[in-house]
């Protein structure tokens, strides 16, 4: 028997038989939403209030801007062709019933969609993360754990980047945790010429639960806190006015949602099942080269990826994947200590080669280490300068006289399209 619903949770469909559920609700894209405040009961008002008085507060003390997210094949699914499945939904309903949880795990016609769609057609990308998760879910775990939050936001990160450090959106989002650049500095991510935090998976996730955990304080909800990490809380906001006073979930706010974030929640929702009954699907785990078995070295001087490599017989590329965060192959320690996770087994050898190890930079940093670039500035952040546009500029022009991209002044000026004003003031990243 079919359970025909988007909006009732599991608590709700425990009770209720199949065959008195109403056809579900759909809301095409199309729909028009009055936006008159006229509309509105003062109980309503107040709430709009009230979470526009939270996320200011968020803004305020750490603003994290607007994140635009790493959309691959995990969440935007054609789930139209997604209807039939040889699983009764009775069986969908008592697997996911099983599932302990401190997210509400829902299962309606929308989330079973996605189920299908993640046990079917996205069975190679299921089985790629699987076997992934074997080196990051313990990293996440820990932190989740050390920060007092549900150990399920672990699947966050594969809907995110289906686990892949090194994933770059078409927006400029990077990492694990599809970072911006704005918004990675504003959590304290360091990104310079020579390391991008938000590919480095210990402090990128530190940085994203601290960003989750302050949109939970907003919403004091898990999903509606999943949603806002997608398209922003000002989205969500909107969407309660425009839900009304009565409007309290995700679901409730489902029909309101930009079309992307709609298929957000139960994207979470499927991948947490998928990750749960794999097997019961006939879904293996594809082996990745990740060393599970790490440790974490402090390394004090720049350094080159191929002192190491070409030191104690570990293949560079093994560095690479240990070590997203540095995007030129050099650890640059100049002034400043960083790690290095290398696989367990070579760890005794690093230390006993150390010297011969750091003595191979007049070779593989030469360049770098010439006396005009010793300089500690060398290595840290790009300086900005400011440009005031004048009469008759175009950013392509600005962009050009600076030797950067027009992207980049979008992306740096969080700019929606290339009109600029006379006047207006851009901030330039030098060094790039």
């Amino acid at each position: 028997m079919i359970l025909n619903t988007i909006l009732l949770p599991l608590a709700t469909l425990c009770a209720v038989d199949s065959t008195t559920l109403d056809q579900p609700v759909i809301v095409s894209d199309s729909t028009t939403i009055e936006l008159s405040d006229s509309l509105y009961s003062e109980e309503e008002l107040h709430r709009a209030e009230m979470f526009d008085s939270l996320l200011h507060t968020l803004y305020s003390n750490n603003p994290a801007g607007d994140f635009q997210f790493y959309q691959q094949d995990l969440v935007e699914i054609d789930t139209t062709q997604a209807l039939y499945s040889e699983v009764p939904d009775s069986v969908w309903y008592h697997r996911m019933r099983n599932i302990m949880s401190a997210i509400e795990l829902d299962y309606n016609s929308v989330v079973k969609r996605y189920l299908v769609a993640y046990t079917t057609t996205r069975k190679s990308t299921v089985s790629a993360v699987l076997g992934r998760s074997l080196y990051y879910f313990p990293l996440f775990e820990e932190q989740l754990e050390r920060h007092g939050m549900p150990l399920e936001l672990r699947m966050l990160p594969v809907i995110e980047s289906a686990l892949n450090p090194s994933a770059r959106s078409r927006a400029g989002a990077m990492g694990i945790w599809q970072f911006m650049f704005a918004t990675g500095r504003r959590y304290g991510l360091e990104i310079t010429s020579f390391i991008d935090q938000r590919c480095d998976p210990v402090a990128s996730t530190d940085a994203a639960l601290r960003y989750l955990k302050d949109l939970y304080n907003i919403y004091g909800d898990w999903q509606l806190a999943l949603a806002a990490y997608n398209c922003g809380p000002g989205n969500v906001n909107k969407a309660f006015k425009y839900a009304g006073p009565k409007a309290k979930t995700f679901w409730d706010i489902y029909a309101y949602l930009p079309r992307e974030t709609r298929g957000y929640v139960p994207s979470f929702i499927a991948a947490t099942y998928a990750y749960e009954y794999h097997d019961l699907h006939g879904i293996n785990m594809t082996e990745n080269a990740l060393p599970l078995a790490t440790d974490t070295l402090v390394i004090t001087r720049p350094m080159h990826f191929n002192q190491v490599a070409s030191t104690i017989d570990l293949p560079i590329e093994t560095l690479r994947l240990l070590n997203p965060q540095y995007k030129m192959d050099i650890v640059p320690a100049l002034n400043k200590q960083y790690s290095l996770v290398v696989p367990q087994n070579k760890v005794t050898k690093f230390i006993d080669n150390a010297d011969a190890i750091y003595g191979k930079d007049t070779v593989y940093m030469a360049k770098y280490l010439k006396p005009a670039q010793m300089n500690p500035k060398f290595f840290e952040e790009p300086q900005s300068i400011t440009h005031k546009v004048k009469s008759g500029e175009t950013l392509g022009a600005i962009a050009r006289k600076y030797r950067v991209t027009v992207k980049q002044i979008m992306n740096w000026n969080r700019l929606r399209n290339t009109t600029i004003r006379i006047g207006q003031k851009l901030v330039i990243q030098k060094n790039y």
